[in-house]
């Protein structure tokens, strides 16, 4: 019989809204993400309290736990565009911001920071037939701009994008090893991609909380 639900991921083995359970339930990270996001943001002064940017990226990550929760339950087309339409938002939003704010360029280098990332993101898949290659993208985005961060001006975002880089690599592993170890882990492990980008997409929205001065 024809296959009629996606399935790219160890833990799904028939097609079913719970045939993913771990995977379903692991993208209550983003959602919890987002509310400890939203109440740092309210207990902050009102310029920050004020700032759209810092709205629409928690409101981002609040959508990537809904849009990947649905995707891990329906497992179908239109589930998979409501999974990775909200991420490649974030990520090119991000690179915008986390440029302009961190270190005050022009809007024509954050064009041309968001312009690498997206172009990185659609090369390196067919490049390299590594599914999740455009994720690179946004690795690479935080350890060139946590780097110069860090280790050119000295400020103080730097030092948290290198942090939720180090954990984003961590993640992309256990996102890539998913397929090649189902058989001796038949959970799989990419429920541990949802966990820590919980982690990683909490931090680079705090950092830009507490660092990232608008300009």
């Amino acid at each position: 019989m024809e296959r009629t639900y996606i399935d790219i991921y160890c833990e799904r083995i028939e097609p079913g809204l719970w045939a993913e359970p771990l995977n379903a339930i692991t993208n209550l990270a983003f959602i919890i993400a987002a509310f400890l996001l939203i109440r740092m943001i309210l207990r902050s002064d009102p310029a920050i309290r004020r700032d759209p940017a810092l709205w629409v990226l928690t409101g981002l990550v609040f959508v990537i736990g809904i849009g990947s929760g649905l995707f891990h339950t329906f497992a179908t087309r239109w589930a998979l565009l409501m999974d990775v339409i909200p991420i490649a938002f974030f990520i090119l939003i991000y690179t915008w911001y986390a440029i302009r704010r961190f270190a005050a360029a022009p809007a024509w280098v954050c064009a041309l920071g968001v312009a690498g990332v997206l172009g990185l993101a659609m090369a390196v898949p067919p490049l390299t037939g590594f599914r999740g290659g455009s994720y690179v993208a946004a690795l690479t985005a935080l350890v060139v701009i946590g780097g110069f961060l860090k280790f050119g001006p000295k400020h103080a975002g730097g030092t948290a994008l290198l942090m939720a880089a180090a954990i984003f690599a961590v993640s992309l592993t256990f996102r890539t090893v998913d397929a090649p170890i189902c058989a001796a882990v038949p959970i799989g492990t990419h429920f541990m991609w949802h966990l820590l980008n919980g982690c990683v997409l909490f931090i680079v929205v705090r950092a830009l909380v507490l660092f990232g001065r608008r300009v």
